[in-house]
């Protein structure tokens, strides 16, 4: 097993090159290499400093990996897999194999050897990018099953030496193989790119599995320009632009913001170091335009509340004082379609002065010019806190199998709505209130699996979304709720859980809430405890614990989160309420198979495992 970790291919010093023929995303990088070769395109850590990457050297890599993995056999339309955490060999490797005309299936790092197995069995992957030995170590375990694999690239091939399996190769070895490749034959490149045809294959993104096996959805290049393009109108990307990709790539929407965006206007990605050290590369780098999943907002917002808890008593009530008038500026603001006046500027200048600006700083936000959050409910009161302290969150609305739908402008925010339509795209709502969606954003459809695909379309090409919505008479999507999730109760009572899980979410000790009342006479609920923001509570009152487990038990813990859940009752209609809860003994966990790996938790299975906890508040009653 060859042991070379350094980015071997790297030393050569070719001149930038591309294809003015390439399409889809490789061709978007090809003319940015063209206009700015010498401009940052990518930074990562190396050594504890962030390592800049030319628009130049970006392309040349691409280039080199195609060439390589062309070496390797490489023919049109095969699947190469990544499963890496965010770096620039993910890159260097989705763009290069769409280049040459393959499609790229992405990985989550935390998945476990049966996803692992699941995805390349299904999407029949000829060749593994693997980052390091934890991942090597999951492939190998699942390769003897998956019969098209034929090879194994690894990233970081420290640990490796005694292995002997003759899948194993170095990617850096590939990459300097396909260089001299290039070095020798460019054209032979140039024509494969040339022979692309945008209708063809460019990713295979597999969803969550929050209610079965993962599906793989196919978008084409001629779907990811189309995503490109409407996201570009969206958001307004400018070059000087700073990104941080810290969501995983495989998940199409952190691919909007490292890929397309960026690629198209020329803005700078940085990757996060690991998954652990995002806030403080959030901190460091201070993006512009960032992506905030819910969860993130609710830890952000957790985690500034730590803090000013335990600040001394003067900062507290400066705090205090600040989060109310800018509350009250948010709210007056957004009534003005997001326009100052003298009173909302002059006290947004005094509580970023007092307060906020450091807050902001701290949590990698003071550059902040647009957030994004969507992929879950959001509590509108998080997005209010957000705008209080000056970072101008929206909400938008995508799916895997149609990524950009709705986003919303701020000069129309309305609480506790997706926005309105991107451009290019259409949306209905079904007699049954569910949201169908027609433009050239949506996925071709579910590799190997036609007769899902089939479920997925109406006859007349509308994709059925699974999701509930309502659209306003100005066109303002709500997400209601999932349509399989929608639950009816013993008396009849059609409610949606996550607007029940939404309001007991918004309490910065609740970081998982499953509402149960399917068929049942009341709802219930299971509640995972937010350990930062628990354990800080327990340890200000002297109380003791060991572990979470421990932690959860306590019956201080209980009072607290009862306390919490009347506070989120009285958001809730009287059938909506919660009449009793039970606290879970343990952190969802993906391994576990309770949560996807983007921390969706499995409703189905979570109620199933913790089934001893659910009964017996109903055989009380």
């Amino acid at each position: 097993m060859p042991t070379s970790t350094g980015s071997g291919a790297a030393a050569l010093q070719a001149p930038a090159a591309g294809c003015s023929h390439a399409v889809g995303a490789p061709g978007l990088l090809f003319e940015r290499a063209a206009e700015s070769p010498q401009r940052t395109a990518l930074r990562h850590k190396d050594r504890g400093l962030w390592s800049p990457i030319s628009w130049r050297e970006y392309a040349q890599r691409v280039r080199w990996i195609s060439a390589g993995l062309l070496q390797l056999g490489l023919e049109p339309n095969d699947r190469v897999a990544i499963h890496a955490n965010n770096r620039p060999e993910w890159v260097y490797t989705e763009l290069g194999v769409q280049a040459v005309g393959g499609a790229s299936v992405g990985i989550y790092p935390t998945s476990p050897p049966n996803e692992v197995e699941h995805v390349l069995r299904d999407s029949g992957t000829r060749f593994l990018v693997a980052e390091d030995q934890e991942q090597v170590d999951k492939a190998l375990a699942v390769a003897d099953r998956c019969e098209a694999l034929e090879g194994i690239l690894v990233v970081d091939t420290r640990g490796l030496r005694s292995y002997g399996s003759p899948l194993l190769r170095s990617y850096h070895e590939v990459e300097q193989a396909g260089a001299e490749l290039d070095d020798r034959d460019p054209e032979r490149l140039d024509r494969q790119m040339a022979e692309v045809d945008p209708g063809s294959p460019a990713m295979v993104v597999y969803t969550s599995g929050t209610t079965g096996a993962p599906k793989g959805a196919v978008l084409s290049h001629a779907c990811g320009m189309a995503c490109s393009e409407s996201a570009a109108a969206v958001f307004e990307p400018r070059p000087n632009d700073e990104f941080l990709s810290y969501l995983p790539l495989c998940h199409v929407g952190d691919r909007i913001f490292t890929l397309w965006l960026s690629l198209r206007v020329g803005a700078t990605v940085s990757f996060a170091e690991r998954p652990e050290t995002v806030l403080g590369d959030l901190a460091e780098i201070q993006p512009t335009i960032v992506p905030l999943p819910p969860r993130i907002c609710q830890k952000t917002q957790a985690a500034v509340e730590i803090g000013v808890s335990d600040a001394p008593l003067v900062k507290r009530a400066v705090y205090g004082a600040c989060l109310r008038l800018g509350r009250w500026s948010a709210m007056r603001r957004l009534a003005r379609r997001g326009q100052d006046d003298p009173v909302t500027r002059a006290l947004g200048g005094l509580t970023q002065l007092l307060a906020f600006h450091s807050i902001r700083a701290k949590a990698g936000l003071a550059r902040v010019r647009l957030a994004m959050t969507g992929a879950a409910p959001v509590s509108p009161d998080t997005i209010e806190f957000f705008h209080a302290i000056g970072v101008p969150v929206v909400e938008a609305y995508g799916l895997t199998e149609f990524p950009v739908v709705t986003y919303t402008r701020l000069d129309d925010v309305r609480l506790g709505t997706a926005g309105t339509a991107a451009p290019g795209v259409e949306i209905s709502i079904a007699d049954d209130g569910e949201i169908l969606l027609r433009g050239p954003q949506a996925f071709t459809g579910y590799w190997n699996a036609s007769d899902a695909t089939a479920e997925k379309f109406t006859e007349d090409g509308w994709v059925l979304t699974g999701d509930i919505g309502e659209l306003d008479g100005d066109g303002h999507l709500r997400i209601v709720d999932r349509k399989k999730d929608v639950m009816i109760t013993a008396g009849g009572k059609n409610l949606t859980p996550s607007a029940i899980e939404n309001a007991l979410k918004s309490s910065p000790y609740i970081r998982e809430a499953i509402a149960i009342g399917e068929g049942r006479r009341f709802v219930t609920a299971l509640i995972g405890i937010e350990s930062d923001t628990v354990a800080d509570w327990a340890q200000r009152r002297g109380i003791a614990y060991t572990s979470y487990t421990d932690l959860s038990s306590r019956p201080e813990v209980r009072e607290l989160i009862d306390g919490e859940v009347a506070v989120a009752n009285e958001q809730l209609a009287r059938v909506s309420q919660v009449k009793k809860f039970r606290l879970l003994p343990k952190e969802l966990d993906h391994e576990d198979d309770e949560v996807t790996a983007t921390f969706k938790v499995k409703r189905q299975q979570v109620t199933e495992k913790f089934a001893e906890l659910v009964e017996p508040m109903y055989e009380d009653a």
